[in-house]
C-alpha cells in the first residue's frame, strides 16, 4: 500500500514532535507500506521569515518572498530525514526542484501543473521513506514558487493523485473536521465524514482545517482524504464524494475574519462597467467573493464586494489608478472590521427556510447583517467582526449541530 501523509507546522514544531511524526511514519513503513511524507515549515517559521522580510523591505517582490519562504519547508524535511535515519530507517528529503513539481508563474499563489514522479518512485523502490517539501514548486523560469498559505495540503493531494496512492492522510493539531471551530463554539463536534463539496465550501469560507485547492484537487482526481490529529491516534474525518451522513440540514458553521469590504460608489449605470471593474482586479489575481450591485438611479450605481483582508490595500491601489479613467466613479470606500459567518450543508438543497433560520438566530442575539450571499449548499453573511463569537454560537445552536 502506498500512503501519503501530510503534517502541518505545529506537528513538527520542535524536536519532540519531529520524532513523534517520524515514529508514526516508521510504523506504517514497518507494516510493509510505501510512505511519502509532505511537511510544512516548523511551527511559526513562515511567520518569522515574513517578519524578517518586512523588516528588511516592506515592499519586497513576491519572487524574492517565495525564494525566502521555501527555505522553511526545506529545513523541516531535512531534519525529518535525519530523525528517521537516527531511528534506523532509511529516508530521503526532496525539495520542489528535486521532485520536480511544476507550477504556474504566479508568485505567492502558484498552481501545480505537473509532478515528475520518477525520482520519488526510484527512492521508494530503494525502500526509503520519501519526505517532500510542501507548499512549493518550480515555474518555467526555474524559480521557486509557493502555493499560498496552507498549500502543503495541496502538495499532498497532488502527490497522492500523481502516485495513485491508496490513502492520503492530512495530519493537523485537531482531531478532524468539526461542525464549527471548537475554540469558538465549545460544543462543536467532530464529523465522521463529509462530502468534497461541503468541505470545499467550509475550507473556502474560513475553516482552516484544509486548503480549499486541496479539496478541489481531491474531488477532481477522486483522492479520498482523512483529516486526523498528529497528537493522538483517534479516528479522524473522511472527506469523500458521497457520505452515509446523518440527516443534517447543515454540516458546519465557518467564520473568516480575514475579510474586507470595498464599495465602489457612483459608477456609470452602463453595460460593461462591472466587467471593467473586476477585470482590473483579475489581472492581478485578486479574488473577489460576495458582490452586491445597487439598483441604478440618476444614471449611476454602486458595487460592493469582499476580498481577503491581506489583499485589500493592493485592490484599492489598483482601483484608485483607474478611478477617474475607465471606472469614472465618485469614490472608493473600504471597511476592514468585518467578518464572514457561513453555514454549509448538502441538506439545504431540499429544505426551505434554512436561511431564515440562520437570520433569526442572528436577530435573537442582536447581530446586524451587512451583506448576504447564497449557493445551493451555503449561506454566507457579512457582519461586524466584534460579533463573530456570539454569532457562531447562536447559529450553531440554532441548527442543533451538537445534538447528533
Amino acid at each position: 500500500m502506498l500512503i501519503v501523509k501530510k503534517f502541518g507546522g505545529t506537528s513538527v514544531a520542535d524536536k519532540e514532535r519531529i520524532f513523534n511524526v517520524a515514529r508514526r511514519c516508521i510504523e506504517d513503513y514497518k507494516n510493509g507500506n510505501e510512505v511519502v511524507v509532505v511537511l510544512s515549515a516548523m511551527g511559526k517559521q513562515t511567520d518569522v521569515l515574513l517578519a524578517q522580510a518586512k523588516d528588511i523591505n516592506p515592499n519586497a517582490s513576491k519572487r524574492e518572498l517565495d525564494m525566502l519562504l521555501t527555505t522553511g519547508e526545506q529545513i523541516s524535511v531535512a531534519l525529518m530525514a535525519m530523525a528517521m535515519d537516527s531511528l534506523g530507517v532509511p529516508a530521503v528529503s526532496l525539495n520542489a526542484f528535486q521532485v520536480a513539481m511544476h507550477t504556474t508563474s504566479v508568485y505567492s499563489n502558484a498552481r501545480l501543473k505537473k509532478i515528475d514522479t520518477d525520482r520519488i518512485k526510484n527512492e521508494l523502490a530503494n525502500k526509503k521513506i520519501v519526505i517532500v517539501t510542501g507548499f512549493q514548486g518550480v515555474n518555467k523560469f526555474d524559480d521557486y514558487t509557493t502555493l499560498g498559505r496552507g498549500g502543503s495540503d495541496t502538495t499532498a493531494v497532488a502527490l497522492a493523485a500523481a502516485l495513485h496512492a491508496d490513502k492520503c492522510e492530512i495530519f493537523t493539531d485537531v482531531d478532524g473536521v468539526f461542525t464549527a471551530d471548537p475554540r469558538i463554539v465549545k460544543n462543536a463536534r467532530k464529523l465522521n465524514e463529509i462530502t468534497y463539496d461541503e468541505m470545499l465550501e467550509l475550507a473556502t469560507l474560513g475553516a482552516g482545517v484544509l486548503h480549499n485547492r486541496s479539496v478541489e484537487m481531491a474531488k477532481k482526481y477522486g483522492v479520498e482524504l482523512v483529516v486526523r490529529s498528529s497528537l493522538n491516534t483517534t479516528e479522524g474525518t473522511v472527506v469523500k464524494e458521497e457520505v452515509k451522513m446523518e440527516k443534517m440540514l447543515v454540516s458546519g458553521v465557518a467564520c473568516d475574519r480575514n475579510a474586507a469590504r470595498i464599495a465602489v460608489i457612483g459608477l456609470e449605470d452602463q453595460p460593461g462597467v462591472a466587467f471593467k471593474l473586476f477585470n482590473h482586479l483579475a489581472k492581478y489575481n485578486i479574488n473577489v467573493d460576495i458582490i452586491i450591485q445597487s439598483i441604478g438611479r440618476d444614471g449611476t450605481k454602486d458595487i460592493s464586494f469582499t476580498v481577503d483582508g491581506d489583499k485589500v490595500d493592493e485592490a484599492v491601489k489598483i482601483l484608485e489608478r483607474h478611478r477617474e479613467t475607465s471606472l469614472k466613479c465618485e469614490k472608493i470606500d473600504v471597511e476592514e472590521s468585518i467578518a464572514k459567518v457561513s453555514i454549509v450543508g448538502a441538506g439545504m438543497m431540499s429544505n426551505a427556510g434554512v436561511a431564515a433560520k440562520m437570520f433569526e438566530a442572528l436577530y435573537d442575539v442582536g447581530v446586524n447583517i451587512k451583506m448576504i450571499s447564497t449557493s445551493e449548499i451555503r449561506v454566507t453573511v457579512i457582519i461586524d467582526d466584534v460579533h463573530v463569537d456570539k454569532a457562531m454560537n447562536a447559529v450553531h445552536e440554532s441548527f442543533s449541530l451538537a445534538d447528533f
